[in-house]
């Protein structure tokens, strides 16, 4: 067996996909991409299928390979640390195995223990990385691309132990055995040396390596992918920053909506802010500070307590800076708390330390009126959002107050909200929780509470917190619990806890909305219809109710939701019931609602987990007939009638604008409401004309089947007259009718282009039609489709 990986990877497939195993083959060629890209959702829906089958299917190595890749994405684009150490331990021994040690991917699972001990704390467990990294580069080629991966990994550690130079001496040393042995080094490669480069301030250096290997990749063909582009840009906005040249900076640094997208640029975008800041050359505003503490948040969370440390640090000074006190204050606690989570404090325990002074010196703002009326005050205030100076004057607030324990608790509650919008939930938590023990009945107290900790994902303060309201308010902790299932997607568990909660107290409104959306999730329509019922039938309608109270009331989301679960009962009389009251008004007062109402698109879920827009005609309230055919890895095809969910996915645009004019309303699919039964194959040949093709189509479409074009103008097939020359070409789905057999299609196409001057070819259609395929596979390969 060969040791290069992906030529593994290419034989694994073609023998899967032989054996019939088509969903597991195509997993081997995407998961890679979904890792690496940083589509994280896409691989979440992938992944568990894939791992199943290659474990039915007695495929050790393949199960190794999956699980590498994934956790590629948990490390490197989710940056978890501490969450996916269990993980990266057990792949490591399944790895090493006797069945499983000589898989080409084996070796990488040391790559993945690496990286994710250097998540948990990168300088502490400097002297193990080196070792195992050590002896795994000893005993393997430096032709084998994971000998470039480990590479940079043992650079990356000796960059922890504060030993750049070294680091980069390594690196060019392992690049030259690499080339030595016939390997070509990766953008990875050159981009981990320009890394080593920045920390050696050899910016120049930086920027001309990144330029130069970014030109090779091009220079051989290969397109550099989205990922790879995002670091590139980085990567040179921040050498351009060290350099002073700050608007090139600016004009490469990805957007802060970038960097909350992409985990893995968060580090270096925030060292590149602040020295955009530190020049005058960039804002260091609120929403800078709050996005910079829910990224640390998130490390907190994930068990990155190193790159946390890390990035609290770079948004502590910049705190600092904006002279945002409680702020810096908050910061400096998580610092303090994260430091008995790692190994190795020395160098970090100071600066955190220092952080700490520094906030501490900051101005106390002089209270405007007593303590407490400072509520009231800032209440009549307009606001633009949280803001930091709001921040300080209540925390001085609370400080200073010496009145009554509800105002008390009203102080922590602002001051508690104001920190979770400036990204502190976990900070919010603790402050709430210690007021707790003070004023344990506040009425509003334990929701906030509650809410804190669910922004915080902090599971085990929302178990705590459940248990200990179980003996004095039950219903309190079924609510906690539901929506922290909800918030985790459990949705089984949402029904139960809110089913104890109704149970208890009938009345509850939000108790059944949120049943009602987690019945809907697990495809119990029948229950999400009986809980909006009787939603109905408990809020009163909200003409006429206090803004305080509209959230009790009968809303029109309601109303939607349930004419899209009643649509999936076929219970068209609640549909019109709940139509009426939206003022719909219906062709036919009774019966199934199919109506024709405009262009729409349903965004579905492909099987590999990507979404698709397709274009729809709306026939009713929450129905659609898909217009396109589809091939297998959708659920629908053409003329299905499927329900979606009432919510617009895509916000309307500005009317008199070209993107209004082209927008479509998008709405999720939900279920399938009357498949059509069509059969799709594929059509693969030389245009014949627009006019040909018209006539082709209406043809089809006469006779009941479909057809929809999948090529662009771009697509071009072989002339077979002249090989150098190409001629436009059409690839499109054929939806085959139930009423039809393939035969009867296969009959039918060679009528329609029996006179066009370039065949098509239908090999699959053929071969289901059982004629001869020798004439499809000859246009196939004399059109070189």
């Amino acid at each position: 067996m060969t040791t290069d990986i992906w030529a593994w990877v290419h034989d694994t497939h073609n023998q899967l996909a032989e054996a019939g195993h088509h969903r597991l083959a195509n997993a081997i060629y995407e998961i890679p991409g979904h890792a690496n890209e940083g589509r994280d959702d896409q691989l979440d829906a992938v992944f568990p299928e894939a791992l199943a089958s290659a474990r039915a299917l007695n495929l050790p190595w393949v199960e190794v390979y999956l699980r590498h890749w994934r956790m590629q994405n948990l490390l490197n684009k989710r940056n978890q640390g501490e969450q996916a150490l269990p993980e990266a331990v057990d792949l490591l021994e399944f790895a090493h195995r006797e069945e499983t040690a000589s898989c080409p991917q084996s070796v990488c699972t040391v790559q993945d223990f690496a990286i994710c001990h250097a998540r948990v704390d990168g300088p502490g467990y400097v002297q193990e990385r080196l070792a195992v990294l050590g002896e795994t580069l000893e005993r393997i080629e430096p032709s084998r691309a994971c000998y470039d991966c480990l590479s940079r990994e043992y650079s990356d550690a000796l960059e922890d132990d504060d030993r750049p130079a070294e680091a980069l001496a390594r690196l060019d040393a392992a690049g030259a055995r690499m080339q030595s042995a016939g390997q070509r080094l990766s953008l990875r490669f050159h981009q981990s040396r320009a890394g080593t480069l920045h920390l050696l301030g050899r910016h120049e250096d930086v920027l001309a390596v990144i330029d130069a290997a970014e030109q090779a990749e091009r220079a051989r063909g290969q397109e550099i992918d989205g990922s790879d582009r995002r670091w590139g840009a980085l990567l040179r906005a921040r050498a351009l920053a060290g350099l002073g040249r700050t608007d090139e900076a600016l004009a490469l640094l990805p957007t802060m909506a970038q960097a909350a997208e992409h985990a893995n640029l968060r580090h270096a975008w925030a060292e590149t802010v602040e020295l955009l800041v530190s020049a005058g050359a960039r804002e260091n505003d609120t929403e800078l500070g709050a996005a910079l503490a829910h990224w640390v948040g998130y490390l907190d969370t994930a068990g990155s307590h190193r790159p946390c440390v890390d990035l609290l640090l770079t948004a502590g000074r910049l705190a600092l800076r904006r002279g945002a006190r409680t702020v810096a204050l908050t910061l400096a606690g998580t610092g303090e708390r994260k430091l008995a989570q790692l190994r190795r404090t020395e160098g970090v325990a100071e600066q955190i330390a220092e952080l700490r002074a520094a906030a501490e010196a900051l101005p106390v703002p002089e209270l405007p009126v007593p303590p407490g009326e400072l509520i009231e005050l800032l209440a009549g205030r307009e606001q633009g959002g949280a803001s930091e100076a709001e921040a300080d004057l209540i925390a001085a607030a609370l400080e200073r107050h010496r009145g009554p324990a509800a105002d008390a608790t009203d102080l922590v509650l602002n001051l508690a909200g104001v920190l979770g919008g400036l990204g502190h939930a976990r900070a919010a938590s603790e402050l709430l929780w210690q007021r707790l023990d003070a004023d344990p009945g506040h009425e509003h107290l334990v929701g906030m509470l509650g809410s804190a900790l669910i922004e915080a994902r902090d599971g085990e303060g929302v178990r705590r917190l459940a248990d200990r309201l179980m003996a004095t308010r039950p219903a309190d902790a079924y609510w906690t619990r539901a929506r922290w299932a909800a918030a985790e997607s459990r949705w089984a568990e949402v029904g139960e806890q809110c089913a104890l909660l109704l149970a208890r107290e009938p009345d509850r409104i939000n108790t059944r909305r949120l049943a009602a959306a987690a019945a809907t999730e697990l495809g119990d329509h029948a229950e999400a219809q009986r809980l909006y019922e009787e939603l109905l039938v408990h809020a009163p309608p909200a003409e006429g109710a206090e803004p305080e109270e509209q959230h009790r009331t009968v809303q029109e989301p309601d109303l939607w939701r349930l004419i899209t679960a009643a649509t999936v009962n076929r219970d068209w009389a609640a549909v019109r019931r709940a139509g009426a009251l939206l003022g719909i008004e219906f062709d036919e007062p009774e019966g199934p609602v199919e109506e024709e109402w405009q262009l729409i698109a349903v965004r579905a879920t492909r099987a590999n987990g990507s979404t698709v827009d397709l274009p729809a005609v709306r026939t009713g309230p929450a129905t659609a007939r898909i217009l396109p055919v589809l091939g297998e890895e959708l659920a629908v095809n053409h003329h299905d009638v499927v329900v979606f969910g009432p919510a617009l996915l895509e916000p309307v645009p500005e009317e008199g604008t070209p993107e209004r004019e082209r927008w479509r309303p998008t709405f999720r699919y939900l279920a399938l409401l009357d498949p059509a039964g069509y059969t799709t194959y594929w059509i693969d040949g030389g245009w014949p004309g627009d006019e040909a093709w018209r006539a082709f189509r209406d043809a089809l479409a006469q006779a009941g089947y479909g057809v929809w074009v999948y090529s662009g103008d771009e697509y071009t097939i072989t002339d077979p007259e002249d090989e150098d020359a190409m001629l436009p070409g059409v690839y499109a789905a054929l939806g085959v009718p139930p009423t039809a057999q393939a035969a009867d299609a296969d009959a039918l196409l060679r009528r329609l282009t029996a006179h066009w001057p370039h065949p098509l070819a239908w090999l699959e259609l053929a071969r289901t039609a059982g004629v001869d395929t020798a004439g499809h596979e000859e246009i196939a390969e004399r059109y070189g489709l």
